[in-house]
Formats: C-alpha cells, sequence, structure tokens
C-alpha cells in the first residue's frame, strides 16, 4: 500500500491559483493510478482530476475541466493538481488518492485504496 500526504492548500481569492501535491511513500509510485477527490461542507467527496500510471491519460469532472491540471513526477513520488481561476464552489478538502497497482484511474471513490489526510483549499474574497 502507498501512504499520501497532501500539501499546498490555502486560502485564495476567486481567479487565483493553487498547486497541490501530493508526496507518496515507497518505490513503486509510478505503477498506481492517481486520482484527486473533494468534499465541501456538508456534501458528498466528489471526483475532480485522476491520472493514469503512465501519466499519458487524465480524467477530469466537468466543473473543473479546463481549469485544474493533474500531473505526476514519478521520479519524485509525487502527483500534482494545478488549480487556476479558481472559484468559490471549489472550496473542499482535497484528498489525494492511489488507485490499484497497473490499474486505470476512473471517477469512483471505491477504485482507490490509500487516501491521504486531505488539504484545505478555501476560495474567498
Amino acid at each position: 500500500q502507498v501512504q499520501l500526504v497532501e500539501s499546498g492548500g490555502g486560502l485564495v481569492q476567486p481567479g487565483g491559483s493553487l498547486r497541490l501535491s501530493c508526496a507518496a511513500s515507497g518505490r513503486t509510485f509510478g505503477t498506481y493510478p492517481m486520482g484527486w477527490f473533494r468534499q465541501a461542507p456538508g456534501k458528498e467527496r466528489e471526483f475532480v482530476a485522476a491520472i493514469n500510471w503512465t501519466g499519458r491519460n487524465t480524467y477530469y469532472a466537468d466543473s473543473v475541466k479546463g481549469r485544474f491540471t493533474i500531473s505526476r513526477d514519478n521520479a519524485k513520488s509525487t502527483v500534482y493538481l494545478q488549480m487556476n481561476s479558481l472559484k468559490t464552489q471549489d472550496t473542499a478538502v482535497y484528498y489525494c488518492a492511489a488507485g490499484r497497482k497497473y490499474y486505470s484511474a476512473g471517477p469512483n471513490s471505491w477504485e482507490y485504496d490509500d487516501w491521504g489526510q486531505g488539504t484545505q483549499v478555501t476560495v474567498s474574497s
């Protein structure tokens, strides 16, 4: 199993940008598809973005498509979420998740086995 630690969250104004990082333990990070999910107060956890284990394919929720970019650096065992043009609706705790070894990444929570502790992103004036 992979252990994950998110960082980079904070307070940002609407229209601003943040980059979240997710550092993974272990030496086989490159074999896991990775995803970002978020959970707003009173809401269920929702899918944000995913990247396959090769880093060649990405998938985004419609709500963030064109604004967010997921990427990974397997040499650094880190996955990133670049968030641009942030909206108040993006306010949530963001979680990094690791899928199953060598599998494709998808939008469902049950596809992911390991989760980080989350990092708070607040978009407000």
